[in-house]
């Protein structure tokens, strides 16, 4: 089977169905164990914590920025699921010259579940790919039409404090949410001082569960900070992972906009 991943790239999935999956990317290692493929996952990464029978099960090949080259070689995958953001350009490049080599590029909604159908397609379940990707749009069909919608800060990192910009799959998610992202006007995840933050105006800091694992003892040190704005812990799966961890996204942002009684 042949198909073009997101950077444009053909991709010559020479034993198909792909009998040896590797991903590299944790949203997507929960999504093939979704699709039924938990026999054909051969390698993971140390991030791909859902389901825990996954992650206890299957071999570990490093960080998805510091993958094991060489124990992904030993490991002969059929098919690897990587992702441009995610993963570095030099280890994706290595293996893509030798194995067939899927690379996503996710910023919004769409984009996670046109990918949902397609991997489900290039692993031969396509079947249970659209019954995955149909249940969710309709969770996020019945998010409301929301009358306010805060300004809030997506933090991803504290030393440098680091923020969710505009073109990101997370500021998607915010806007699909009822927030309003206060940094959509930088890119990416920019390094933002403390005098910007005093300045501009937040209604709410969400202090994310990853790749910077807040905790309550640093929510007394935001709101010192902005005084004016609310700082609360977030899931940052539910706003960064853009598998079949989407099936629970949806009622995650009611819920969370019903705690903080918007």
């Amino acid at each position: 089977m042949i198909c073009k991943d997101d950077l444009g790239k053909e991709v010559n999935i020479v034993n198909f169905p792909p009998k040896r999956i590797i991903s590299v990317v944790p949203s997507l290692s929960e999504l093939l164990f979704d699709l039924g493929l938990k026999e054909q996952i051969v390698g993971i990464t140390k991030f791909c914590i859902f389901p825990e029978e996954l992650f206890r099960s299957k071999p570990r090949i490093g960080g998805t920025k510091s993958l094991n080259i060489e124990k992904i070689k030993d490991l002969q995958p059929d098919l690897i699921l990587a992702n441009k953001e995610e993963n570095q350009k030099e280890d994706i490049e290595k293996l893509s010259a030798t194995f067939p080599t899927y690379v996503s590029d996710i910023k919004t909604l769409e984009d996670a579940l046109e990918k949902i159908d397609i991997i489900s397609e290039i692993t031969n379940t396509s079947s249970l790919g659209s019954e995955i990707s149909k249940n969710i749009r309709n969770t996020f069909a019945d998010l409301s039409q929301f009358e306010t919608r805060p300004k809030v800060a997506y933090m991803i990192w504290k030393d440098p404090i680091m923020v969710a910009g505009g073109d990101t799959y997370i500021n998607d998610m915010l806007e699909k949410a009822g927030f309003d992202n206060a940094f959509k006007h930088l890119t990416r995840y920019p390094s933002v001082d403390e005098s910007l933050l005093r300045s501009t105006k937040i209604d709410y800091i969400f202090l994310s569960s990853e790749p910077f694992p807040f905790k309550k003892s640093h929510i007394g040190h935001f709101e010192q900070l902005m005084p004016h704005s609310t700082a609360t812990l977030v899931d940052g799966t539910m706003f960064s992972w853009y598998g079949s961890r989407l099936n629970m996204a949806a009622t995650y942002f009611v819920n969370l906009r019903q705690v903080l009684k918007i």
